[in-house]
């Protein structure tokens, strides 16, 4: 018995181990805390919304389908009228007609496929991410990001958020001598369609339903998930009161 309860106690430390998000992106820049909207419909939808405006045009979402999106309360007509701009079928999934090949020469890089983006890099990380553009004239898209340094991609929502410039400070290491960059802050160069603080919240939709999108399932799993712990929690102790039972006339 104390061998199942050791086993039951490491597989919830995995369990801890395997949904701690990371707390730093490259070159230690702190990560923004993304707001959990994967319970809300409407912030799901409208998220569904910016995907398919903004990052369908080059990212693919090859294992997703249109379909799918009916279970955020988006009906069938709903999401061939407004989420759909192909001839694809409903029953077709999330693909882009740019060539691999073309995306390379015109980015410097193909983009890679959102299905489960989320979940490889953390909400946490395209909250931040999704945050921190600004303008960089040595960059050939005219773009730099302050989590993801040198990244290909430009910022396709800066009409939303606006243009906006990085500060940094030059600083000496105490120890190695060396000499680096320190960010500051932002300067709104040029205001966008949104206040920051909408900016914000339209980039939490679209995070959570990129959440949603790497795992629709995830809810009912979670459930499941408790059901199954308590099960084995019952079991264990039938079997303790069992063995007990069992072993009280054995002398």
């Amino acid at each position: 018995m104390k061998k199942l309860f050791s086993m039951l106690a490491l597989l919830g430390a995995m369990l801890c181990t395997l949904t701690a998000a990371p707390v730093f992106a490259e070159e230690n820049v702190p990560l923004d805390r993304a707001p959990d909207n994967t319970d809300n419909f409407a912030s799901l939808q409208h998220g569904a919304q910016l995907f398919v405006n903004y990052c369908l045009n080059c990212h693919s979402a090859n294992l997703m389908r249109y379909s799918r999106l009916q279970d955020l309360g988006i009906s069938q007509k709903e999401i061939e009228q407004n989420l759909m701009f192909t001839s694809d079928k409903i029953g077709s999934t999330m693909s882009i007609a740019m060539h691999p090949d073309d995306a390379k020469s015109w980015f410097g890089a193909t983009p890679p496929d959102l299905t489960v983006e989320a979940r490889a890099r953390s909400a946490a990380w395209l909250y931040t991410y999704l945050r921190s553009f600004y303008r960089d004239d040595t960059r050939p898209t005219g773009w730099n990001n302050l989590v993801y340094e040198n990244v290909s991609m430009p910022n396709v929502l800066w009409q939303l958020q606006g243009q906006r410039t990085a500060k940094f400070e030059e600083e000496t290491d105490e120890r190695t001598g060396e000499k680096m960059r320190k960010f500051t802050g932002f300067q709104q160069a040029s205001p966008g369609t949104l206040s920051p603080v909408d900016y914000d919240s339209a980039v939490a939709d679209l995070v959570a339903y990129l959440s949603w999108m790497a795992e629709p399932t995830q809810k009912i799993r979670q459930q499941l998930g408790v059901w199954v712990l308590l099960f084995l929690g019952l079991l264990s102790f039938f079997a303790w009161r069992l063995n007990a039972a069992y072993w009280k006339d054995i002398k």
